[in-house]
């Protein structure tokens, strides 16, 4: 039987007070998608308001097209499916075998506090199933508890977009969260690699990429453990 994998991304498209784009990273979601698509998973796609997942314009332009965010725009049916998500709200946790986070800058706004995807993780987690986030999605860990009420990160190897690339992009004071700063606080070993450098933790069930080049090894460290 086919595994059955959910992806969780955003529906928040403003960059804080700029006024400019933002969303979902393209490479960080078409890299897993790909990933898990053609290991023959079932795969479901959710964000908080369901429908239309914004796609950082950013990540269309030309240098941040690899090859798997160029199949994504010839894929009529993955660009339907990310028209078309279903509410987070609706997602039960015990349908799925697994659960992976695409970045982007826009869960900083709407994945980091939200009630749905905290319940989502816990139970998935409890349920002895893994999760992954790459880049900005670790972002979505940092309220998660175990059952025994310690923060999910406490005590893990883990990482994600770095205070150094947040700096290279000039978004620090921008954004409404440094994800490597979060980590830190609640407990989390947080390792980095250089800016943009690929680095993927994977400590338990958690699984963690830093930044865009680190989605496929992310997914294929997710597709290890179910494996």
């Amino acid at each position: 039987m086919s595994k059955r994998m959910l992806m969780v991304m955003t529906s928040h498209e403003i960059m804080g007070d700029t006024g400019e784009k933002t969303g979902m990273w393209l490479e960080e979601f078409a890299a897993p998608y790909y990933a898990f698509k053609d290991q023959g998973y079932t795969i479901t796609l959710a964000s908080p308001m369901g429908g239309q997942v914004p796609i950082d314009p950013n990540s269309l332009s030309d240098d941040a097209m690899t090859d798997d965010a160029i199949r994504y725009t010839k894929d009529e049916l993955a660009r339907s499916a990310i028209a078309s998500t279903i509410p987070l709200e609706d997602v039960r946790a015990e349908e799925f075998d697994a659960v992976f986070y695409p970045g982007g800058h826009g869960p900083l706004w709407d994945l980091s506090d939200n009630a749905h995807s905290i319940k989502l993780i816990e139970e998935t987690i409890a349920a002895n199933k893994p999760v992954g986030a790459v880049c900005h999605a670790p972002i979505v860990l940092k309220d998660v508890k175990t059952p025994d009420g310690k923060y999910l990160v406490d005590g893990k190897a883990v990482t994600g977009f770095s205070n150094s690339e947040e700096a290279a992009m000039e978004l620090t004071d921008v954004v409404p969260y440094l994800v490597e700063d979060e980590l830190v606080k609640k407990g989390g070993n947080y390792e980095s690699a250089d800016d943009f450098a690929v680095k993927v933790c994977t400590d338990g069930l958690l699984v963690t990429g830093q930044n865009p080049p680190s989605s496929r090894p992310a997914a294929d460290a997710l597709i290890k453990l179910l494996s």
